[in-house]
């Protein structure tokens, strides 16, 4: 049987993406996520919070990158998909180690300063093209009473 290597996280930018830009076109965006995790004390009822984590999280696609730098800021919560990746390198003549989490999508659950309940998503794109996702907002729908008694039977 073969490996799985996939991370999941929902938590909230540490700070506004940095990008890099080069020469041939590709980007990459990277950025600090928090998550904290909370559970209820059974034996006393209070709400116990557990340490915030930090992950590094890098997105090397040139479109999810531009997208990132465009809407994503300080403090937003997002959905991330991706893969765990370790890499090495020199500095001051020793080996250094950086564990970062390479997305793969991203949806965005909150946007700063949204008080509307909506939501915003990435949607993907089915070419290989390096343009930007386009961002859609998803409104939640209300029915009314007279929707919901119209039955079409």
């Amino acid at each position: 049987m073969g490996s799985v290597n996939k991370v999941i996280l929902v938590g909230n930018l540490g700070k506004d993406p940095e990008v890099r830009h080069f020469e041939n076109g590709g980007s990459v965006a990277s950025f600090p996520l928090a998550t904290t995790e909370s559970y209820k004390n059974k034996e006393t009822g209070e709400r116990v919070t557990m340490p915030t984590d930090w992950h590094n999280i890098s997105i090397r696609r040139p479109g999810l990158a531009k997208v990132a730098e465009t809407y994503l800021k300080k403090g937003q919560q997002i959905y991330v998909e991706g893969k765990l990746r370790t890499r090495t390198y020199e500095k001051d003549g020793s080996t250094r180690y950086i564990t970062e989490v390479v997305l793969d999508d991203f949806t965005m659950l909150s946007s700063k300063g949204d008080n509307n309940n909506s939501t915003a998503v990435v949607e993907q794109q089915p070419t290989a093209e390096a343009e930007p996702k386009k961002v859609k907002e998803i409104k939640p729908k209300i029915e009314s009473a007279e929707e919901k008694d119209d039955l079409p039977f």
